[in-house]
């Protein structure tokens, strides 16, 4: 008996340990998009009420902090991009992804670094591809032109609102 009790609890063990899902570094994320020679820049960003207000209406979506991380890309001395940092709930635990942008405003990438709720509920490579070298006037919004997702719609949202968040930081505060 204590041999069957322990053996299942061991499949039982190995079973969860086999779906649990690695995610990329910032480094290798930032370099698939940008050169290799790129290098980043670590910052902090404390909104204004007036960013906060000009960002939630530029990008339609719920602000939820005033607080972000962001990098400051550069090559060879030039500013090519920036990758804006946000950590935002899903269901009832956080995600944190990462969005970056070239200089003219495209949305080079949008990648997941962490994501708390369950891993089936994490979109797939084929539906983030969709949040890849987005132009600057594009929509993002879910069910007009980025597909949902069964089974995964909250993330889904949730990451499309994060992209249009980021965005908008990017064209009020970054751009320069």
């Amino acid at each position: 008996m204590y041999k069957l009790f322990t053996s299942l609890l061991f499949g039982i063990f190995l079973s969860q340990s086999s779906m649990a899902k690695s995610f990329p570094s910032i480094d290798s994320v930032i370099h698939a998009s940008f050169p290799k020679s790129t290098k980043m820049e670590k910052h902090s960003l404390i909104l204004t009420k007036k960013q906060f207000s000009q960002i939630q209406q530029k990008a339609k979506a719920k602000v939820d902090t005033k607080v972000y991380r962001y990098y400051t890309l550069s090559n060879k001395g030039k500013t090519i991009g920036y990758a804006i940092l946000e950590f935002r709930k899903v269901r009832t635990k956080k995600a944190t992804v990462i969005y970056g942008f070239d200089m003219k405003g495209t949305l080079k990438f949008t990648e997941i670094l962490a994501f708390g709720e369950a891993p089936e509920w994490i979109p797939s490579k084929t539906w983030m591809s969709q949040l890849q070298n987005k132009s600057p006037k594009a929509a993002l919004h879910i069910g007009k032109d980025i597909p949902t997702i069964s089974g995964a719609t909250l993330s889904a949202r949730c990451l499309s609102e994060g992209a249009r968040v980021a965005r908008a930081i990017y064209m009020i505060v970054l751009k320069k």
